[in-house]
């Protein structure tokens, strides 16, 4: 199990100070930048200035999730701007293949998302040409939603289909998830917990971080 700091929950006026506080727990794995533009979701949020601050803040490695239209014009940018994973949508891009190569080629590891409506056999020609399955269990464009529990099967059904085919993509689920919904998300099959309210609420990292990893080893209710 890996948790990645999902940084739209974060405080922007002190990022720097909580991503090395983040970093020191010793029990984080990455940095989750949500890229939204408005179209694609519903808000914006950040961009390429904030994949470049985290880089030069912190050394954790990067995931940049492009919740926006045509990915393509966007991802080798940030890339260079220091991401080491970079996710797009299914939904969004016609020639999924070409838009997973151009990240390869760019020097990151491509990963897929799905929105939670979009069936779980939509990824299912990309799987072996991908790092990372990234499921939404909430509809994307905003921080602190509750999580769907309609995801649990889409996570089992993603799990099958990489098991059944001997592959090491990572599944990653983000969207409502903390120390209640952890067990129950890990349970049906997930390895990264992209976690943002739950971490940046509180008043101390390591107790969120901890009470995570706590979540991680009960038997989901």
């Amino acid at each position: 199990m890996h948790i990645s700091a999902s940084i739209l929950s974060a405080d922007f006026s002190r990022l720097g100070d909580e991503l090395r506080a983040l970093e020191a727990t010793g029990r984080v794995a990455r940095v989750h930048v949500d890229v939204m533009d408005g179209v694609f979701v519903p808000n914006i949020s950040v961009g390429l200035p904030i994949v470049a601050a985290v880089r030069r803040s912190c050394n954790l490695p990067i995931a940049v999730h492009l919740m926006t239209v045509s990915p393509d014009r966007y991802a080798e940018r940030f890339v260079a701007a220091g991401a080491s994973i970079v996710a797009v949508h299914v939904e969004a891009c016609p020639h999924l293949h070409r838009d997973i190569a151009l990240i390869e080629r760019a020097g990151a590891l491509p990963a897929v998302a799905l929105n939670p409506a979009t069936p779980a056999w939509a990824i299912e020609a990309a799987l072996p040409d991908i790092a990372q399955v990234l499921l939404m269990s909430v509809d994307p464009g905003y921080g602190g939603q509750a999580f769907l529990p309609q995801s649990l099967r889409k996570i089992a059904q993603v799990r099958h289909m990489r098991d059944e085919r001997g592959l090491a993509v990572e599944i990653a689920v983000d969207g409502g998830v903390n120390a209640d919904t952890a067990p129950g998300v890990l349970a049906a099959g997930a390895d990264v917990l992209v976690v943002g309210s739950a971490l940046f609420a509180g008043d101390s990292f390591d107790d969120a971080v901890a009470a995570i990893w706590r979540a991680a080893t009960r038997s989901p209710s």
